[in-house]
């Protein structure tokens, strides 16, 4: 029997309180007492290795690139969030719907890397009041609630990366534009005459030929617990930060546990790749046209990784409604439901009909 999921906590030296990651430093912190401790580096390199696509699907990757970890799973909106064995209730932070805590535990495989949180929770709250005052016709009240409401929650958020290295062969034709003088017969003042025009034409050519590309940590999402357009408008993630996974980096907030598999989010990558591969096909085809008749590619070394992203989360139930906030931990981008106030819109539509009233008006008096 595997042994139960392992906690980590991170007490504090100084008064034995549970210290948290500081967002944009590399130290933890103590709120009861302001004591911090530094988060000590480690070898990027040596730590955030990649594993093997193929031996993950035969579930034959050593036991020391999984773990177990006990989640809950919401109803509501799917989301499979990381929670310790302290906690028997509490609220979906995707959905704000009330959930109760799962007793159970899961295999999946380990987070490789994370990109700590660069924003702290004011700086987050900041960018999505003033994203919310961005929008004409959000409520007020909306706005206000958010604004004195409670605490955003942090979470990172899993994502599969993929490496691959393909070679297309190809098969086509190149256009190359030219023009031809054709006469043509047109009326000019109530008279049929003869003009000289350009009519514009393609020459196609044969064309085959091969391309090759490297794929370098090709990014598919690890939950459906947020709408991909949301996740999707985060981007781009700057990768580079990525650090070596330490539960260091993760005092203080929760994780949200990936719900699509491996093999499904290979899928999502290999439409990306065949996107990219069919751009460079076109590129070495050349010319003003493309046609491509058929690709065929060689994917060889594909690799992957699991690693957890940063965003910051709020979802308020407002006046009978759900709205959900997202800001990109790393970066500020913001992204969530758009509000709409009727008493606004109502008072935009008869601002906008008296207007036109106006303007109508004073045509039909000047004549």
């Amino acid at each position: 029997m595997d042994p139960a999921p392992k906690e980590h906590r991170f007490p504090c030296a100084t008064c034995g309180s549970d210290m948290r990651f500081a967002p944009g430093t590399d130290q933890m912190i103590c709120d009861h007492c302001g004591a911090t401790e530094s988060i000590s580096p480690t070898n990027k390199a040596a730590a955030i290795q990649e594993l093997d696509f193929r031996q993950a699907l035969r579930a034959e990757l050593p036991k020391a690139d999984t773990t177990e970890i006990r989640t809950i799973t919401c109803e509501s909106c799917g989301a499979h969030v990381e929670f310790d064995s302290k906690t028997h209730a509490a609220e979906c932070p995707f959905c704000a719907t009330p959930v109760v805590t799962d007793t159970g535990a899961e295999r999946q495989i380990k987070p490789r890397a994370l990109v700590p949180f660069a924003l702290s929770e004011p700086d987050a709250r900041k960018q999505m009041t003033n994203w919310l005052g961005s929008l004409w016709f959000a409520p007020n009240g909306l706005q206000d609630y958010a604004r004195k409401g409670r605490a955003m929650q942090g979470i990172y958020i899993p994502y599969w990366t993929y490496d691959a290295d393909t070679k297309s062969s190809y098969s086509g034709a190149r256009g190359d534009i030219y023009y031809v003088t054709q006469q043509v017969r047109v009326e000019r003042n109530g008279k049929m005459v003869t003009e000289n025009r350009q009519v514009q034409k393609t020459r196609w050519s044969p064309a085959r030929g091969r391309v090759a590309r490297f794929f370098d940590d090709v990014l598919v999402l690890g939950s459906t617990s947020l709408p991909k357009s949301y996740t999707d408008a985060l981007a781009p993630w700057d990768l580079s930060a990525l650090e070596p996974y330490d539960p260091q980096f993760l005092a203080g907030f929760r994780a949200e546990g990936y719900t699509v598999p491996l093999e499904d989010g290979y899928t999502e990558a290999r439409s990306y790749m065949d996107r990219m591969i069919l751009r460079d096909v076109k590129f070495d085809i050349g010319g003003d046209k493309q046609r491509v008749d058929g690709i065929d590619t060689d994917v060889k070394d594909v690799t992957f990784k699991h690693v957890l992203l940063p965003i910051w989360m709020a979802a308020y139930k407002y006046r009978g409604a759900t709205y959900r906030f997202v800001v990109n931990g790393q970066t500020g981008t913001v992204r969530g439901e758009r509000p709409y106030s009727k008493v606004k819109i109502a008072i935009a539509v008869t601002l906008g009909l008296i207007a036109a009233a106006a303007i109508g008006a004073y045509i039909a008096a000047n004549g």
